[in-house]
């Protein structure tokens, strides 16, 4: 790549999801290979790239088999594009993508402008309508899934390391308490599937655990583009039956912070590839 070095507990839970379909497989359900589980696998915690078939990790593994790969080259180009009245450039302030290695994985962090968190799409934005004086991207647009990737990218490898303590610990919480929540017209919470039954499938798929904090931006095959991690909130949302919340939503960063923070210690893999 140009410029980018390679490098609901009890018996009311069992009929709901029995009749959505939940089947269980037993210890052997991941996917992942022996060799990769060791880098997959931290801590007991199991990136959803260990749910993935074969074939889905082969096209993560590879850079030239991986469609999310022309997200990154696109996030490449805009980096050295001077946009705004300022006529800056990502570049102009920060030099080299790879001078942001160690970035993607500490966010979102609390911000102590707007006394609460902050992503990467947001902060990406900060910087453009603050330091470039140009108009902010619009989440899910092409710019912003690009650069977001590009960030992520030249953290590959790291492990995730949101901070949960000190100012940040109320919105935490707040994560939590909406993971746990039960909503929708299912009653279902995002525990249900992805720390009470990964391993499993509900129909067609095969539940993770959840882990998401470094995967996204992610390929997803049902997508046939890249998406956001609040993209995929939005999402499960709507499988339970329940109104979603805008991407960049305080609750939707809330959860974001919680999902990472379960995440921790895992690698960056963006741009992942799932199902």
């Amino acid at each position: 790549m140009p410029g980018i070095k390679h490098r609901m507990g009890g018996t009311a839970l069992s009929v709901l999801l029995a009749g959505a379909g939940l089947v269980a497989l037993g210890a052997g359900a991941a996917q992942a290979c022996e060799q990769c589980k060791g880098k997959y696998e931290v801590d007991g915690k199991k990136s959803g790239y260990l749910y993935s078939m074969p074939e889905t990790q082969a096209m993560q593994d590879d850079d030239f088999m991986n469609p999310g790969t022309f997200w990154v080259e696109k996030g490449e180009k805009l980096w050295a594009k001077a946009e705004g009245e300022a006529g800056k450039s990502c570049k102009s302030c920060h030099g080299e993508p790879e001078k942001m290695r160690g970035v993607y994985p500490v966010y979102p962090k609390y911000d102590p402008k707007t006394k609460k968190l902050i992503n990467i799409e947001q902060r990406i934005n900060r910087c453009r309508s603050e330091q470039m004086k140009a108009k902010p991207w619009k989440w899910e647009s092409e710019e912003l899934l690009a650069m977001t990737a590009l960030l992520g990218y030249v953290s590959r490898g790291l492990p995730v390391n949101v901070k949960v303590d000190g100012p940040a610990k109320p919105f935490f919480e707040k994560g939590k308490a909406f993971y746990f929540q039960r909503r929708g017209q299912l009653d279902m919470a995002c525990k249900h599937c992805h720390i009470d039954h990964p391993g499993q499938y509900i129909r067609a798929d095969l539940l993770s655990e959840g882990r998401a904090g470094g995967s996204f931006p992610t390929y997803r095959l049902k997508w046939q583009k890249l998406g956001s991690l609040h993209r995929r909130f939005k999402g499960c949302n709507k499988q339970v039956r329940a109104k979603p919340y805008k991407p960049g939503s305080d609750e939707y960063v809330n959860l974001e912070l919680f999902v990472k923070w379960r995440s921790n210690g895992l690698p960056v893999e963006v741009p992942a590839v799932r199902r």
